[in-house]
């Protein structure tokens, strides 16, 4: 399948981010939500194929509500301009690795690991990273993994965080705030017959970075 409905009424939403606009455009939204949670429902079955730990999952409990929360923001559009699902263990407020699709017309990928972890998570996390460090940068550094995901995506420390060693020779991989993942797709990405391959061909990337962090937050709540 491809996610053409799903593209354009996102397209409009982009520039039409209104209430009004949006209620007499609903029947689209609602065509194009369908859309997307049937897409949504084919890779949680290819996932679960590859990482059979992700669990029984419906696109409910993976794909995140178009409705901003604008209370505490600048932006105060009631609409996001994107689709997103985080296929994950436990549903998408679980604290476990996993692995994302975010559609946005000029801003889509594909993603993966743990963004924003809670305090404790991001301390386990950073303390597997500090006792397992060869395995670690062993997954980084794999050729294939590296040309999908050449870095960890997100913010990092300038110092290192407390708890940890400052003289730790591999430091800079204990500052990151996320251990997460994101690669870039084309917005013709979602045209393709195959999307639904090449997504769980990024997916497959992932796969030991993501349980090499699910032992971590595992061993946090033994």
């Amino acid at each position: 399948m491809n996610l053409a409905n799903t593209y354009e009424f996102l397209t409009d939403l982009q520039v039409n981010n209104d209430r009004n606009w949006f209620q007499k455009n609903n029947e689209r939204y609602q065509q194009a939500k369908k859309e997307f949670e049937l897409f949504t429902e084919k890779l949680i079955i290819k996932t679960r194929e590859i990482d059979p730990s992700i669990g029984a999952l419906s696109a409910k409990d993976c794909v995140f509500r178009i409705y901003r929360d604008a209370r505490f923001s600048l932006n105060k559009d009631p609409y996001k301009t994107n689709m997103g699902a985080y296929i994950v263990r436990g549903g998408k407020k679980s604290p476990y690795a996993g692995y994302y699709v975010h559609i946005e017309p000029g801003g889509s990928f594909l993603g993966g690991g743990i963004y924003m972890p809670m305090p404790p998570v991001l301390n386990a996390l950073r303390t597997e990273v500090y006792e397992n460090t060869a395995e670690f940068k062993k997954i980084l550094n794999d050729k294939e993994f590296k040309k999908v995901f050449p870095e960890i995506y997100g913010e990092k420390l300038k110092t290192a965080p407390k708890g940890f060693p400052k003289d730790f020779e591999d430091i800079e991989l204990l500052k990151f705030k996320h251990y997460s993942l994101s690669h870039s797709v084309p917005d013709e990405f979602w045209f393709a017959e195959d999307v639904e391959e090449k997504v769980i061909s990024n997916f497959k990337q992932q796969l030991k970075f993501n349980n090499y962090l699910n032992r971590a937050v595992e061993n946090m709540n033994e």
